[in-house]
This record gives structure tokens, sequence and C-alpha cells, in this order.
């Protein structure tokens, strides 16, 4: 590809760069798991299970096949079904909805915040009392999203779940890594589910996930649920569970990557800063929530309206410089899910649609290639 400037195109998400960087860790982890073949729930998925707790704070982590199938387990284990509510922000991935209804429940979307796009607890209430009003469903379940990297507003969802005698999940699939109010995130909601997909801060090399709790009741049936509902023993059979366990090699894969994980974190930030003091007298630059610090899985800019962004994404493309747009349609407006919604008006997730840009921000990025997206953004 040829670009305006004469310049290589940069990558939105460079992992061939990052395997080099860490390629004789991983070397080592993998060459361990084909020595002892152990491909499914070998020793290195327990290891992991092990650290990740720690890192998150919590006292049980159990590993499992992607972040869709982590929120599936949990929704499963508290038997969430037909007729139950689950709110949830309709400005997210369409994981966290598509499972409600895999298991017969109904989602119910919830405008976000117009800085932080986290879940906005005014429209949360709303929501639940209408709900409550009407009749037709039982409000069984929030979840909270830690969209792009960004804590929640975890204490008042807490405070939200508590009075209504909600059950509190955590989909912090972009923001393992991240900090609220002086800890790691892990531990906000009664279950905290993680992706790993490559993306991620701390992305495997294929699809991979993970629960972590407090709760050792439930710990022990996620565990069941993950592999077909098992008992004490291979062929006992408990309850209907699915295949939903964590591959070996992928835990190897992490646990290579876990190693830097830390320094990566930091990398990101410095490119956020970096972002951020280059673009905030332009454009609608990430808001700084107090007493947190982002895991910057994604960070976006907001344009005025989209042919602004449209004008952008075109400039930067033309000097090598990747965009992406997180997320082009809110829950409630996408195919799927429109009979779903009950027609209340989610006006800030609208908007966002129409105006977020998603730049670079992977660790592999040069202070150079960070100038250089400055540049075609600023245009």
């Amino acid at each position: 590809m040829t670009t305006t400037s004469g310049a290589p195109p940069i990558a939105f998400l460079d992992l061939p760069a990052q395997q080099k960087r860490i390629g004789a860790k991983l070397k080592q982890r993998v060459d361990a798991v084909m020595e002892h073949c152990r491909f499914v729930l070998g020793p290195e998925v327990t290891e992991l299970e092990e650290k990740l707790a720690a890192y998150g704070g919590a006292a049980h982590c159990v590993g499992v096949s992607s972040g869709t199938d982590a929120i599936q387990i949990v929704m499963m284990a508290e038997n969430i079904g037909p007729g139950d509510a689950v709110f949830l922000p309709a400005f997210t991935y369409t994981a966290t909805a598509e499972v409600p209804l895999l298991l017969g429940a109904t989602p119910v979307f919830v405008d976000v915040d117009p800085e932080t796009f986290q879940i906005d607890p005014v429209s949360l209430r709303e929501r639940i009392e209408k709900v409550r009003k009407e009749g037709r469903l039982k409000p069984r379940a929030i979840v909270g999203v830690d969209l792009f990297g960004l804590p929640a507003p975890w204490e008042v969802l807490r405070q939200i779940a508590a009075e209504y005698e909600l059950f509190l999940m955590d989909d912090c699939a972009q923001a393992f890594g991240a900090s609220y109010q002086g800890h790691k995130l892990g531990h906000e909601a009664v279950a905290t589910t993680l992706s790993f997909f490559p993306s991620k801060p701390l992305g495997g090399y294929g699809d991979g996930g993970a629960i972590l709790t407090n709760d050792a009741d439930r710990a022990e049936l996620y565990r069941s649920l993950r592999t077909h509902g098992e008992g004490g023993t291979r062929y006992e059979v408990l309850r209907t569970g699915m295949n939903g366990r964590l591959d070996t090699l992928q835990a190897a894969v992490l646990l290579a990557k876990l190693e830097g994980f830390e320094e990566e974190l930091i990398r990101r930030d410095e490119i956020a800063q970096a972002y951020t003091a280059g673009l905030e007298d332009i454009v609608a630059t990430p808001v700084d929530v107090e007493d947190s610090q982002s895991a910057w899985a994604i960070y976006s800019i907001l344009l005025r309206d989209t042919d602004e962004r449209m004008e952008t994404q075109a400039r930067m493309k033309a000097a090598g410089v990747p965009s992406a747009i997180y997320y082009p349609l809110p829950l409630h407006k996408q195919p799927a899910y429109r009979r779903h919604h009950d027609g209340v008006a989610l006006p800030v997730s609208e908007s966002l649609a129409g105006r977020i840009l998603a730049l670079p921000v992977h660790p592999e990025l040069t202070d150079a290639e960070v100038a250089r997206v400055i540049a075609a953004v600023r245009g």
C-alpha cells in the first residue's frame, strides 16, 4: 500500500511484532505443553487460574473457552431464563446481550454516560422501575461493562443491585488490568467475566476467557458447568452444562504474555496520554475518571458528526493510519435485538454510534507512529 507520506502503514493491532518480542517465553511455554500433551485442562490452566485470581484480587478463577461462554456460565449458574430481565448497557459488544436471549431471558437496554460511555445509573434506575411497574418481566440481574478498558461506576452499581435485590456481574472483557479505587478490577461484582480474544489487553492466540469470584460454591458450580455439568467424576452428570473449557495451549500463551503485562499496560497509558495531549483541542478525548486507571483496550475520540468521522477516516487511511468504529450501532438498534427492545429512546448511545472513532493503541506502537496518528487525525 502507498501512503501520502510514503511511510509504511501502521498496524491497528500488531501481533507479529508482539510475538517477536516475547518469542522465547512463548516457545518455552508451548513446548512444555507439547511435551506433556495434556491439551485439555492441563497444568497450565491451573497455574493461569491461580495467577489471574491473585492479580484480580479474587479468591477463585475458572478458565473457560471464551468471554461469551464466561457470561453464559455465570447466568446459567443463577438460573436466569424465561421471564427474567437482565439490565445491560446499549452501547457495548453483542455478546453481553446475546447470552440472556440464548437462555430465554430478556435484555433490557440501558443508556450510557456521554463522557465515560459506561452504564448510566440514572437510566438504569429508570429502566428497572419501568420493568417493575409493567410486571411482565422479573428484574433479575445487572451487567456492568468496563467499556474500552475503563471501570464502570461499581460503587453505585452495587448500591442499586442491593436496593433492588438483583444479581450483579462484571463484564470485564475489555478491562482486565484496569484499576478502580486503588485496586485491580476482578472483585467488584459477585462474578467477573474476562475475555482473552487476541485484541484484548491480555489476549491469547485464539479464543479464551475466565470467571473470577469470591464465592467458593459458585466457583465449584462454574467448573461443573464448563465441563458438561460433571460431578465428582467424569461420568457423573449433575446438571445440564456445556463444553466451555479453556485450552491448555491458550493458557500457556497467556502465561507467557502475563509476565510482561504490566509493562504493556504502562505503554498503552503512555500512548493514550500522548493522544490526549495532541488531540484534546480539536476532538473530544476520553475522560479521566477519578480514582481509576484504564487498561486502554480501545482509545476512542468523538467527532462532531458522522460526516466529520468519514472525512477523518478517509484522511487517516490515505496516510496509512488505521481506525475502527466501536460501535456503529447501539444494541437496541441492531436487527437481532430490535424486537426485544421496548422502544424507549436511548439518545446517548445513539449519538455515540454516529460519532465515535477508535485509534490504534497497542503497545508495539513507536513514538514516531503515535505522532503520525495524531498528525493524521489533525489533518
